[in-house]
């Protein structure tokens, strides 16, 4: 069989492993590396060769867009596929990461299938797929049939996206307004929860490092537990400044004791490790609170 070797690049624990199980999975014998940001990431790449490149863009000491731009400056590195997986998914993010030579950019938080479909097709270019596939389950081989993407710039990068992911800060609070009107008592803040199979509008009844505690409006879309998650957040009038903040939802359950419950509330654990996004999470934090947006201490 033949070797294909991958670099995962994440600042988040939780997101690397997701992408390493992932890859397994389908890709049996595949080679998995991992740096936990750009800088480890170009140790890495300045001693041994990889196939494949799956980076995060907010990470400390080095972002993915400079890792990016680095490696495309080294001749051996110029066209190996390098993955932007990250929560930015504004239309000025992807254009700044396809002037910069990305190949693929996908939007956390992203479904197994969405990311397999990617990383399938980029091995199929490199020559390199018929090898893996050789001995990967049957049932490994059928979750490519849906192939919807967005190509920019004449097919230069490929752009994958979770369902409905706001393209401008300002935007993305609009229908979280609208929708958290009738919330329950006691639920003050607002944000934008993105999940791999669409995006809910949810209201924040307490903040913390760690987590927050979410209320979401039943509907079609159910959150699971262990999915993972962004959540957009949002603070004062015309801010335009949004934190993107990874997660995992650690608990879900009806808020009403009873089985016909309107809302559900989510507990979101954070994975994100950067202390830029940290800090900034502490400020809203601090501003909410004291404009009891927010019950501390979740």
């Amino acid at each position: 069989m033949s070797k294909v070797s991958v670099l995962v690049v994440d600042d988040a624990p939780f997101i690397r492993d997701l992408v390493k199980k992932s890859l397994r999975s389908h890709f049996p014998g595949i080679l998995i590396d991992e740096a936990v940001n750009g800088r480890k990431a170009q140790q890495l790449l300045g001693r041994q060769a990889f196939d494949l490149i799956l980076c995060d863009w907010e990470m400390p000491e080095m972002s993915g867009l400079e890792l990016l731009a680095w490696c495309r400056q080294q001749d051996s590195l110029q066209t190996t596929p390098f993955f932007m997986v990250t929560s930015r998914g504004d239309k000025d993010n992807v254009v700044q990461a396809i002037q910069a030579g990305v190949s693929v950019y996908i939007g956390k938080p992203f479904s197994n299938d969405q990311l397999i479909t990617k990383v399938k097709k980029a091995l199929s270019r490199a020559g390199k797929l018929d090898g893996l596939l050789a001995s990967a389950p049957k049932a490994a081989t059928s979750a490519f049939a849906n192939d919807s993407l967005a190509t920019l710039t004449g097919g230069r990068a490929e752009v994958l996206k979770p369902t409905a992911v706001a393209p401008r800060a300002a935007a993305a609070f609009a229908p979280a307004a609208a929708a958290t009107s009738k919330a329950p008592a006691g639920s003050h803040g607002q944000g934008q929860l993105r999940l791999p199979g669409g995006t809910l509008a949810c209201v924040i009844k307490a903040l913390s490092l760690k987590e927050a505690l979410l209320l979401v409006k039943r509907g079609e879309l159910l959150p699971q537990v262990l999915e993972s998650a962004v959540l957009d957040l949002q603070q004062g009038e015309g801010g335009a400044e949004v934190a993107r903040l990874n997660g995992y939802l650690h608990a879900v359950a009806a808020f009403e004791p009873k089985p016909d419950s309107d809302w559900l509330q989510l507990t979101l654990r954070f994975v994100d490790q950067d202390p830029q996004k940290l800090d900034y999470l502490s400020r809203l934090i601090a501003r909410g609170t004291a404009q009891r947006h927010f019950v501390p201490g979740a």
